[in-house]
């Protein structure tokens, strides 16, 4: 079973301060038109083009909308030196959040306290990352990788003890 990162890579309304400027927000579907008119969106690692872990067009990447915010689904390939790093850095809680790579299309302005909101309602979705730092903060990105690794070690313990207990050797 290949290792997933997942989680949700904006929750809508969810406020942002962007460099101490202005705060900013994503309206409820902002991405819906994105992804229905240009659905092949990448994964990056820290926004790096260089640095590609996945993709919508090879299957490796789900983005779908929903009534939280974008959800997305990673599936970075073990096998490649930047795919295990990813999974190792996300599972060990090293990495942990995630960005968003987007221009906006439409959006609200409120200059009426003392820092101006942006309520975005329709943007175009480039990439998502996985970085150290995004501007929503902590993303559940590791969630799932976590909790299928620990079940994956648990399950070794076990059967490392039972395979003791009947004096077989492990190798």
């Amino acid at each position: 079973m290949a290792e997933t990162v997942s989680g949700y890579a904006i929750q809508w309304g969810q406020p942002a301060v962007i460099a101490g400027l202005f705060e900013e927000r994503f309206a409820r579907g902002a991405f819906d038109r994105s992804l229905r008119e240009y659905p092949d969106v990448v994964a990056l690692w820290g926004h790096d083009a260089t640095r590609p872990l996945g993709r919508v067009a090879n299957g490796t990447l789900t983005l779908r909308s929903d009534n939280v915010g974008l959800y997305y689904s990673l599936t970075p390939n073990p096998e490649s030196p930047l795919g295990k790093e990813a999974l190792v850095t996300v599972g060990d809680q090293l990495v942990n959040e995630v960005s968003v790579g987007f221009a906006s299309e439409q959006e609200e302005w409120d200059d009426s306290g003392d820092l101006p909101r942006r309520l975005i309602t329709q943007a175009r979705l480039f990439e998502i990352s996985l970085v150290l730092w995004g501007a929503y903060g902590k993303a559940t990105s590791a969630e799932l990788l976590v909790r299928e690794h620990n079940r994956t070690a648990a399950t070794r313990r076990k059967a490392e003890t039972a395979m003791r207990k009947r004096g077989i050797p492990l190798s």
